[in-house]
């Protein structure tokens, strides 16, 4: 499956935004999905996922009740609604895909190319 994230930019904090992915592949939806971040200078950290169904999600706990990962298997889409953002949710932004669930790094096989955001104060 390839990946291609979209719709980074510059907003202030408490604005929001979302996030998509759109994922090739006839078999997107029996991949589990999530997002990822890393900010300057430091490691890649998860953010969200999502089950292959979307009936399960999972957040970190610096995002749960102001982001929500969702998922249309019909368009082949995943989306990030980004809100209250705050300046330490600057970083780029990373979807990745897998057939098993994880919610580290080293458990996504496929990645998409990032998408900067940046939340000034």
């Amino acid at each position: 499956v390839q990946l291609q994230a979209s719709g980074g930019g510059l907003v202030r904090a408490g604005d929001s935004l979302r996030l998509s992915c759109a994922a090739s592949g006839r078999t997107f939806s029996r991949y589990n999905m999530a997002w990822f971040r890393q900010a300057p200078g430091k490691d890649r950290e998860f953010v969200a996922a999502i089950t292959w169904t979307g009936g399960s999600t999972y957040y970190a706990d610096s995002v749960n009740g102001r982001f929500t990962i969702s998922r249309d298997n019909v368009k082949n889409m995943v989306y990030l609604q980004m809100n209250s953002l705050k300046p330490e949710d600057t970083a780029v932004y990373y979807c990745a895909a897998d057939l098993q669930w994880a919610t580290a790094a080293p458990g996504y096989g496929y990645w998409g190319q990032g998408t900067l955001v940046t939340v000034s104060s």
